[in-house]
């Protein structure tokens, strides 16, 4: 018998799931997408809190009113729930349905919202539950509060710790009660979070999180050995994984005596470097190549993110960052990061970053926008700054001019843009070519002829 519409609400609103569970998000939505796209993409070697990153995912992708990514994502959810636990799938699937439930719902489809209801009583009535005492519930629930804020860090100390009580051995609980102590507490050698860590890699040695946190825990005493192969270890298990290059980079940096601030927001743009040459390889190897393009585009953005965020006033993280938010199909973001960054030029005291600003983003109106005019403003900017290196600007304006010459050569503009990079190239002879030849084609062009006689004046 189908539920009427505030029946089934009631009903739904005694789930546990991300819909009912009150999370109190302390990031926007998109980087916290980026973070758990992140954790999916590398959770291939450590599985712990895998489902629950999709699931709760797809809860952002909601909230983001992105109902079919959603929808996909859910179903990938319990998809990975089932290749992992097998028979022991189903109280691992009560989240899950929670939140198709919930979707359903939002989607006008109550028969389906109502069917994903029956299921999670067909799971919970052999033991007369809520779903509120399974350790299921309580390790999802962890998870969920640990990464939408650090604010609820406590919530999710709980959560685990209830969850250990009724599975104290369960390797994903442990692992989630370690990984919460150990960014929520500040205490010494002796504390909980120093306890945890050594005990969940006794039951899960090659986890390469827990071995870097409890190294960054050691290193305070001086446990430099131990501290030491726990690092070398935790590379060794997962070396391409970004939160461990993080972890490791904090322990290096630590250890050295160095400050949290400039070092830590260059290591971390440093990284991001190296995500984004891995992420160029990936361009390289044709159109099959996009799932790993876009993994580690998200790994560079979180990086750039993070640098960011530590120094503010890192202007040429800003314009990466605004690049590969527009490579993300994020305009809109993109579009405001830019505008922060070219509200900064004034100020800039390095020409190079000046010029990597305008590079970046008339590349963004170039290729993104389609904007072929303000592109050109920006490229001519950015080729009015004195750097002795050839380089891009020179490139990019001779790749537009040629091309809208094979159009028409009667394109006075474009032989003027030839012009201009001829001469800052330095051939002052061959620019004075396409600037007669430019005014051939504009012969009241004011700026063409001022070019030409101040380079003639020049050949004198």
């Amino acid at each position: 018998m189908l539920l009427t519409a505030s029946a089934l609400l009631s009903r739904l609103q005694q789930l546990q799931c991300h819909f009912t569970w009150d999370l109190d998000l302390d990031v926007d939505l998109e980087t916290l997408s980026t973070r758990l796209q992140i954790d999916i993409d590398f959770h291939q070697r450590q599985h712990e809190g895998e489902s629950c990153t999709y699931s709760l995912l797809a809860y952002v992708r909601h909230l983001k009113d992105q109902r079919e990514e959603a929808l996909s994502l859910l179903n990938q959810s319990e998809k990975t729930i089932r290749e992992r636990y097998g028979d022991e799938s189903e109280k691992r699937l009560i989240v899950t349905y929670g939140d198709m439930a919930w979707l359903k719902y939002h989607d006008g489809d109550f028969a389906q919202s109502q069917s994903y209801c029956q299921r999670i009583e067909d799971i919970l009535y052999p033991t007369g539950s809520s779903g509120s005492l399974l350790p299921e519930v309580y390790g999802e629930q962890g998870w969920a509060y640990f990464k939408v804020s650090r604010s609820s860090i406590s919530k999710a100390i709980d959560c685990f710790r209830k969850a250990l009580e009724v599975q104290p051995h369960d390797t994903e609980w442990n692992a989630g009660y370690a990984v919460v102590l150990f960014c929520g507490e500040q205490d010494g050698e002796e504390s909980k979070a120093t306890k945890q860590l050594r005990f969940a890699l006794e039951i899960n040695p090659n986890n390469a999180a827990l071995q870097c946190m409890l190294a960054m825990k050691l290193v305070a005493y001086k446990k430099y050995e131990e501290a030491d192969d726990l690092v070398k270890k935790a590379l060794e298990n997962d070396p391409d994984n970004p939160h461990i290059l993080r972890h490791s980079g904090k322990y290096l940096l630590n250890q050295r005596g160095l400050k949290r601030g400039d070092q830590l927001s260059s290591f971390n743009y440093q990284l991001a470097m190296c995500y984004k040459q891995k992420k160029i390889a990936e361009q390289c190897c044709g159109p099959f190549s996009n799932t790993e393009e876009g993994k580690w585009r998200r790994c560079c953005i979180s990086h750039l993110e993070e640098a960011v965020e530590m120094k503010p006033s890192f202007v040429r993280v800003l314009a990466e960052l605004a690049l590969l938010y527009a490579e993300e199909g994020d305009l809109s973001r993109a579009e405001e990061t830019f505008k922060h960054c070219l509200e900064k030029l004034p100020e800039l005291k390095e020409k190079r970053v000046c010029l990597i600003i305008h590079q970046y983003y008339g590349d963004f109106l170039h290729y993104h926008i389609k904007n072929e005019a303000q592109a050109i403003a920006h490229y001519k900017e950015g080729l009015l700054i004195p750097l002795k290196k050839y380089n891009w600007r020179q490139c990019e304006l001779k790749q537009i001019a040629d091309r809208r010459l094979a159009k028409n050569w009667g394109d006075g503009e474009a032989l003027a843009l030839l012009g201009q990079v001829a001469r800052a190239e330095g051939d002052r002879k061959r620019a004075a070519f396409f600037y007669e030849k430019a005014l051939n084609c504009d012969k009241d062009n004011e700026e063409y002829l001022s070019a030409l006689c101040e380079l003639r004046l020049e050949l004198q």
